[in-house]
């Protein structure tokens, strides 16, 4: 269980969160989700520890996050796997060296274990085959599954995942939303996922949180999202004509 309590973020004048209390749950797609500008990506930065609140705290299990010493949040940032916006690989290095890189950094692995947790990786995210691969030879899809390989690679307890869909095709997206919720399921990781794609809301979306102004105004299943009369939720969700017609469909 991850647990966010009265967090509060100011940068000078400018309070980005208000009082955001929130839990997320073991095993289970938890999405954060709101419009440019109110707060959600803070919030994703705050829970992962890149910056820290102005006031509340993060606990993981029943670890205050904050109030460790910087070598205990080491450790714990070794249960961490993170998918970022642009997949974040290095360029210069392959496939294969880049899946392995948390590795090389955090652990006594021997080079063929490594090796094999490469390999398995790789399986996992359907890219076997591609080690020797560098980044600008596969497409963006394929970027994303490394950079899931890579999140996983030390067998997390908690995924994060930044705008994971960015950037892609609306098949390319089904395929990597799916995969992370199998890995999810599969792993029984706790999954964080900040995200502006309505249709990854409404396929994989089993704990949602709507960040409005920087507070958080809903929390629901993809199921309740439709159901719900709340307007500022309906304004944001219902944006999306496909959602319009999905919900009419419903209604009929």
């Amino acid at each position: 269980m991850i647990r966010a309590e009265h967090i509060y973020k100011q940068f000078g004048d400018h309070q980005i969160l208000k009082d955001v209390s929130c839990e997320f749950d073991k095993g289970k797609t938890n999405l954060i989700i709101g419009r440019s500008g109110a707060g959600k990506t803070v919030l994703l930065k705050i829970l992962i520890g890149l910056i820290p609140p102005s006031s509340g705290r993060v606990f993981f299990n029943e670890t205050d996050f904050y109030s460790l010493s910087k070598q205990a949040k080491r450790e714990l940032r070794m249960q961490i796997g993170m998918l970022f916006q642009g997949s974040a690989l290095f360029d210069s290095m392959t496939v294969e060296e880049n899946i392995r890189f948390p590795m090389d950094m955090f652990t006594n692995y021997t080079q063929k274990e490594k090796e094999n947790q490469v390999n398995h990786c790789l399986e996992r995210v359907n890219l076997t085959g591609q080690n020797k691969k560098y980044p600008s030879e596969l497409s963006g899809g394929m970027q994303k599954r490394v950079g899931i390989a890579r999140a996983i690679v030390l067998n997390p307890k908690y995924l994060f995942c930044d705008e994971p869909n960015s950037g892609l095709d609306p098949k390319t997206s089904i395929v990597i939303d799916e995969l992370i919720a199998s890995i999810t399921h599969e792993m029984d990781i706790i999954t964080v996922i900040n995200t502006h794609d309505m249709n990854s809301v409404m396929q994989i979306g089993e704990k949602i949180f709507f960040i409005h102004e920087g507070r958080l105004h809903w929390t629901g299943t993809s199921a309740q999202v439709l159901s719900s009369r709340d307007q500022i939720l309906e304004g944001f969700i219902f944006a999306s004509p496909f959602l319009q017609k999905l919900r009419s469909n419903m209604s009929v």
